[in-house]
């Protein structure tokens, strides 16, 4: 009897031994998979993003079911500019952490680029009432442009203006109100905020390419001459600096 008891008790023990191996070994793979994760994000910040993409596909492989991964994975195929990816992975997230704010916002973000405006707004709309999201004036900046491109200029103003109430030294707000004054032909209030886009942001050319299109609408030829050729100057972009140069030109013209 007491033999079989002891046997019992040294199968038990082995089963313990090899049940906490296999936790050890599983969070080993863990801590690998997180370890070529943050490879990945480094390439991320550094812009390199077919780097970023084969890192972030590797840890996929080991360790699926990290939502933080799951959203570098869309915001890396987002750079890619495979915006269905994008989507996939920012809802993989989502599912893993539903309460995960800055997925939903990149969810959101993604939406844009597909042009699904009212999928856009549900997340935007989630993410601004999440009261431990840290920058709220973004949801709130994104929402504004949303309106802005679906034509309601009210509401594009409202939430620009709310995100301005957060973060008052946010450029893109700014930026954004400037844009929506200038489809209201509210000329002179376009001018006043893209100045100040201008002061939060002084590197920003695309910036001075409105705000230059914005004094000439109310005849300041010459201001408008001078920050056209601010953008040409500032801006490494072939596009951008051919059309800041073009402006400048009509602008001289006058």
């Amino acid at each position: 009897m007491k033999r079989k008891l002891g046997i019992r008790l040294l199968i038990l023990m082995l089963l313990l031994i090899m049940a906490a191996c296999s936790s050890n070994q599983k969070n080993l793979e863990k801590q690998r998979a997180f370890a070529i994760r943050d490879l990945g994000e480094a390439y991320l910040g550094q812009g390199q993003y077919t780097r970023a993409l084969r890192e972030f596909t590797k840890a996929e492989s080991i360790y699926p079911d990290d939502p933080y991964l799951q959203n570098n994975l869309g915001t890396a195929f987002m750079a890619k500019g495979n915006l269905e990816l994008a989507v996939v992975h920012y809802k993989k997230a989502l599912k893993l952490k539903s309460d995960y704010s800055p997925a939903r916002n990149n969810l959101g973000s993604a939406y844009i680029e597909q042009e699904n405006w009212d999928a856009a707004i549900e997340c935007f709309k989630t993410v601004k009432d999440d009261l431990l999201y840290g920058t709220p004036h973004y949801p709130l900046t994104n929402l504004g442009f949303v309106y802005y491109k679906l034509g309601d200029y009210d509401q594009a103003v409202y939430y620009y203006k709310e995100a301005l109430d957060m973060a008052p030294n946010f450029p893109m707000a700014y930026h954004g109100i400037g844009r929506v004054y200038m489809a209201m032909e509210k000329y002179e209030d376009a001018v006043e905020s893209f100045e100040n886009a201008v002061e939060k942001a002084p590197k920003e050319a695309p910036i001075y390419i409105d705000l230059g299109k914005a004094y000439k609408m109310i005849h300041e030829y010459n201001k408008a001459y001078e920050v056209f050729n601010k953008a040409a100057a500032l801006t490494e972009d072939s596009k951008i600096k051919k059309e800041a140069e073009a402006e400048a030109a009509k602008a001289w013209s006058r």
